[in-house]
């Protein structure tokens, strides 16, 4: 026997040690030259080329094999097909081999069972089970960590097509029995992993990753102890698996010992155990071990970057998320639809309406536009930035909606006064069979509570309970007693808020507060507040609205004990601050602010715009000015709020005819709303302005919330 045919045997003995396709197409043209190849032979070199992925070759050599083919041909053709994502021709292919005689053994089933998982076929599944059962091959390694696999995806798969026929068909009744009772696929699970004779690594994980990723944490958690006591390490799987039970109860001490454990066995590296330390410290609002981690890591994918990102922008860093989300640009990481949809909250708080629809445009052109979830996301976005139109064009374009689709739509119209369309969309969900959730019912009360509309409002609390039995929360209590409070009932939210179910908190007490101040009821506002107090004793704003109302009645020693009070314990009250984008650039201004570039020409712009508002009959309210101050330095701190500031800076930078867009920290005074409406009528611009509770809309004059706000 020469030198090459002791290489192909040898070759031919270990088939794993052929690593190149040259190489196994010289061994078979050996072959062929020097004998007539046998079927188990040539069986060998279909299963080189199947460790290979050579799929062409696999089935032309499978296909000249003398009927029926061998076990190991069965094998190889299968796994081929299976690693080429061709489910459908794998199971096709092991249906032939059951058919031909030939019995599957521990090599064949886990290409089957990962053909059936990626498939989604539960039924097949469940046969190719049966059939591991009938052959005896339940007690073998490899075969039980497929099983296993399968049926801990399937259990999320049959939560999700279970959530989906819900949400289809508006059951409710389907979700709790659903939830009541164990899952039959994670009962399957478990029943498999109990069975086995022998477990290692990768059966551990899969039951500890499938009880974690389907909620079951005790259980997850208890499994990682049962695998120390069977003297088995934690690896970076099994660590990646439990940190995010950590980062969902926000069990930071925990979280930091599996930070530790991943350190002392130089898991730390690992990108995936990094992505989620990143996750678990942002979730238990540690941002700045967040970015200590992601930078400690020696590379960065996609999924580092999306963590970073949705962990800035989920603890209201958004500066900081944009800037994540720019180097990740730089670094040349493609984003992705988890990346858009982490971002686009960011734009939307920050009112950053240019880098908002820069971002569309790069959505569109990745065409991920036509992704639920994104195309969520740039609804909230746009109504968040002041331009509802373009968020409904963007609502009415989507093939398919979820609940965030219409809550994000419903809400939007709610923000911007636009109380009707709220409802409207809201009766279309119902009518579309989608049942309304917390979150649903809380957009469609703010939008009641914003247009004065009660009886709705009442209509749609009561129907919560009754027609959805969804528990009302702080936000819907809190929705209402605004509303009570908005049209003046202040003694009904007053025994609303008084025989709440769950105990009200301070914000729920300061929207009684605020509409004591617009009604000038002192007497309640002193009731109120002290029931805020107990509640809340640290919030600055109570102590700031009940002074106002002291100023406002001519109370100056009432309010000014409150200041001294609020001194004594080193509250400051939060300045008014207004910003404006222009030209990419925000810029920030506060009342009386002298500190802008532009100071001089916007104090000139202001001079002249007040005499043309007052040749059209405007007149300065300096009841609004709550300082014991002479009548003229009243008028000087009216027209140097923050919003007129912004709006006039917004109006002298801007070619005529742009709508300017202003947002505001805190809620307009009524002066500054008059004036407003004055201005979009003499300057002939729509003037769009956010404070801390809404939008208003102001053209020609007029404002899109009926001066009801």
């Amino acid at each position: 026997m020469n030198t090459t045919q002791n290489l192909c045997k040898t070759l031919l003995q270990n088939p794993s040690s052929v690593k190149s396709k040259s190489q196994a197409k010289q061994l078979h043209a050996q072959i062929l030259r020097t004998s007539l190849p046998s079927p188990s032979l040539l069986s060998t070199i279909l299963s080189i080329y199947s460790n290979l992925n050579l799929l062409h070759d696999s089935l032309l050599i499978f296909n000249s094999l003398p009927s029926p083919p061998t076990t190991l041909a069965w094998k190889s053709i299968i796994r081929c097909y299976t690693s080429h994502g061709l489910f459908l021709h794998s199971l096709s292919f092991f249906i032939q081999m059951l058919a031909s005689g030939k019995y599957p053994d521990h090599n064949v089933f886990p290409s089957v069972l990962k053909s059936c998982t990626l498939m989604k076929d539960l039924r097949f599944g469940e046969s190719v089970h049966g059939c591991i059962i009938r052959l005896g091959m339940g007690f073998d390694l490899y075969t039980c960590n497929a099983l296993m696999n399968m049926y801990s995806k399937f259990w999320s798969l049959e939560e999700v097509n279970t959530y989906k026929k819900v949400f289809d068909e508006g059951k409710t009744s389907d979700v709790y029995s659903k939830k009541e009772k164990e899952s039959y696929y994670l009962g399957s699970l478990r029943k498999v992993f109990e069975m086995m004779p022998k477990r290692d690594i990768v059966s551990w994980n899969t039951v500890i990753s499938g009880n974690a990723q389907n909620g079951m944490h005790e259980d997850a958690l208890m499994m990682v102890r049962e695998m120390g006591n069977a003297d088995l390490r934690p690896d970076s799987f099994t660590l990646s698996s439990v940190l995010p039970i950590f980062a969902e109860y926000v069990n930071l001490l925990k979280g930091k010992e599996i930070h530790g454990y991943a350190i002392r066995n130089g898991y730390d590296a690992d990108v995936f155990i990094g992505s989620s330390l990143i996750d678990m410290y942002a979730k238990c609002t540690r941002v700045d071990d967040s970015c200590r981690v992601f930078y400690m890591l020696p590379q960065h994918d996609g999924i580092s970057w999306n963590s970073i990102i949705a962990g800035c922008v989920q603890n209201g860093m958004f500066d900081e998320g944009l800037k994540f989300f720019q180097q990740m640009l730089i670094a040349k990481i493609k984003p992705n639809h988890v990346s858009f949809s982490s971002i686009m909250p960011a734009c939307a708080h920050l009112t950053t309406l240019h880098l908002g629809k820069q971002l569309h445009g790069y959505i569109i052109r990745s065409r991920f536009d036509g992704n639920v979830f994104i195309a969520s996301a740039l609804v909230d976005m746009y109504a968040k930035c002041g331009n509802i139109r373009t968020a409904r064009w963007i609502f009415d374009k989507m093939e398919l909606y979820d609940m965030v689709s219409w809550t994000a739509m419903i809400m939007g119209y709610a923000l911007h006064g636009h109380a009707y369309d709220a409802i409207s969309l809201f009766k279309r969900m119902e009518v579309e069979g989608v049942k309304p959730n917390y979150v649903a019912f809380m957009a469609v009360l703010t939008a009641c509570s914003h247009a004065g509309l009660v009886d709705e409002a009442w209509k749609y609390f009561n129907s919560m309970t009754q027609d959805y039995r969804i528990i009302p929360g702080l936000e819907h209590y809190a929705a209402v007693a605004d509303l009570l409070g908005r049209v003046g009932r202040l003694e009904e939210a007053y025994e609303f808020i008084s025989d709440m179910h769950i105990e009200p908190t301070g914000s729920v007490w300061s929207t009684l507060l605020a509409a004591c101040r617009v009604h000038k009821n002192i007497e309640l506002a002193e009731k109120v507040s002290k029931k805020l107090f107990t509640v809340d004793p640290q919030n600055i704003g109570a102590y700031v609205l009940l002074s106002n109302i002291y100023s406002a009645a001519g109370r100056w020693k009432d309010a000014r004990k409150l200041r001294i009070a609020m001194r004594d314990k080193g509250m400051k009250k939060k300045p008014a601050c207004s910003w404006i984008e222009i030209k990419n650039k925000v810029h920030a201004f506060v009342a009386g602010d002298k500190s802008h570039p532009y100071y001089d020409r916007i104090n000139e712009a202001l001079k002249v715009l007040l005499e043309q508002m007052e040749r059209e009959g405007y007149v300065l309210d300096t009841t609004e000015v709550l300082h014991d101050v002479e009548e003229e330095q009243k008028r000087y701190l009216l027209c140097s709020h923050s919003e007129r500031l912004a709006i006039t800076f917004g109006i002298i930078s801007t070619p005529a005819g742009t709508t300017i867009r202003v947002t505001k920290n805190l809620r307009v005074c009524v002066d500054c709303h008059t004036a407003t409406k004055f201005i979009s009528k003499i300057v002939g611009r729509e003037i769009v302005v956010r404070d801390n509770s809404r939008f208003h809309h102001f053209k020609d004059g007029k404002c899109s919330c009926g001066d009801f706000w």
